[in-house]
């Protein structure tokens, strides 16, 4: 039996109560605005199909190159499109599930390309205080990086224009207009969606836990996946979560900016290194003593990012977590209560006790209350 916001189950209250239970008035309040008979495999391919068409509106400028946001905003439609086919990899069918693979190659081609624009605008943004001479050293490195990005935006565009790609997109487009239904595609969206919220939370917090004021830059950029997988799990299930899951977004996008900031900056210092240690580079003695300069500022920039990111870390995992934690119970207590709740394994839901949300080295932790999941 499913829920809607009219059944009397919602407004009636239990034999011998006096009122509905605070999880019936949260879920009434919840359905106003979302259907709550909706399956888990219908959330997946209508944000798969908003998806297409935001990569339709980018992908003209992106290979124009005449404006890098567009650029920009085509990868991120592409990592989402790999995030909502590993979100919901158990409701979508195989054949869409294993797409992933060619996903994530349109990625890497459209990541290298990116990555050379992020750095010229860097760059461009540290000479604006520097003298005219300094300047005047910074310009052939300037050009290395535009030839290095030319040859990118060349095999991006190959990869755009490739067989691969043509079928990867072929592939989502036929399995977004399918209207048929699977039995793992009819899991109810209300069931589905906080327990994978709850999972990515869990995967964000592990890997937090493994800090260590030495990690490398490879541990930071695996605590920003984990943050933007936990965002767009969040941001799929906003309408059924309501006011909790925006505050709790605001906070993932925060923590993400100061993660990001992290990742350009070892990025760009990576570059710089090879740059500077290739001979064929060709450039003067000034221009790899800015380098130097250049990159003793990334590591200032990354320095500070570790010192403030414990702030943000905690203001994803404090009131904002446990506000929506509580929201997803209460999504977990109807379906319960309803009989929509289907284990995996057939048999009764498991009670998990979440323990505490670590802080980052040297922090201390913060004892969290009791959570469900199936």
């Amino acid at each position: 039996m499913k829920l809607t916001a009219n059944d009397p189950q919602l407004a009636a209250p239990v034999a011998g109560a006096s009122a509905v239970t605070p999880a019936a008035a949260a879920l009434a309040q919840i359905a106003d605005s979302f259907d709550l008979r909706i399956s888990a495999r219908a959330v997946a391919v209508a944000e798969l199909r908003r998806l297409l068409g935001a990569w339709r509106r980018h992908e003209p400028g992106a290979r124009l190159g005449e404006d890098p946001e567009e650029l920009h905003q085509l990868r991120v439609t592409a990592r989402r499109i790999d995030a909502t086919l590993a979100l919901f990899k158990r409701q979508l069918p195989r054949a869409l599930v294993r797409t992933r693979k060619a996903t994530k190659a349109v990625l890497r081609n459209l990541g290298a390309a990116r990555d050379l624009d992020v750095q010229l605008s860097e760059l461009a943004h540290y000479c604006e205080n520097l003298s005219d001479e300094e300047r005047a050293a910074a310009e052939p490195l300037q050009a290395f990086l535009e030839r290095e990005r030319e040859r990118a935006r060349a095999r991006m565009v190959r990869s755009l224009d490739s067989e691969p790609t043509r079928r990867w997109q072929e592939t989502l487009l036929q399995a977004t207009a399918a209207e048929a239904d699977t039995a793992n595609g009819a899991d109810p969206a209300m069931v589905v969606m906080p327990e994978r919220v709850r999972r990515r939370f869990r995967k964000l917090r592990r890997s937090v836990s493994n800090l260590r004021p030495k990690s490398s830059m490879e541990d930071y950029h695996l605590v920003r996946r984990r943050a933007k997988q936990l965002r767009y799990a969040t941001e799929c299930g906003a309408p059924m979560f309501g006011k909790p899951a925006d505050e709790m977004l605001r906070a993932l996008r925060r923590l993400q900016d100061k993660l990001g900031a992290h990742q350009d900056a070892c990025m760009a210092q990576t570059r710089l290194a090879a740059i500077a240690a290739d001979p064929s580079s060709g450039l003067p003695p000034a221009t790899l003593f800015l380098m130097g300069r250049l990159a003793e500022h990334y590591a200032q920039v990354t320095g500070n990012t570790r010192r403030t990111l414990t702030r943000s870390w905690r203001k994803v995992r404090g009131r904002r977590w446990k506000t929506l934690r509580a929201r997803l119970g209460e999504l977990y207590e109807s379906a319960e209560a309803s009989g929509t709740l289907l284990p995996a394994n057939g048999g009764a839901a498991e009670v998990d006790f979440e323990p505490s949300a670590p802080a980052l080295p040297g922090q201390p932790s913060e004892t969290e209350p009791r959570t469900l999941k199936h």
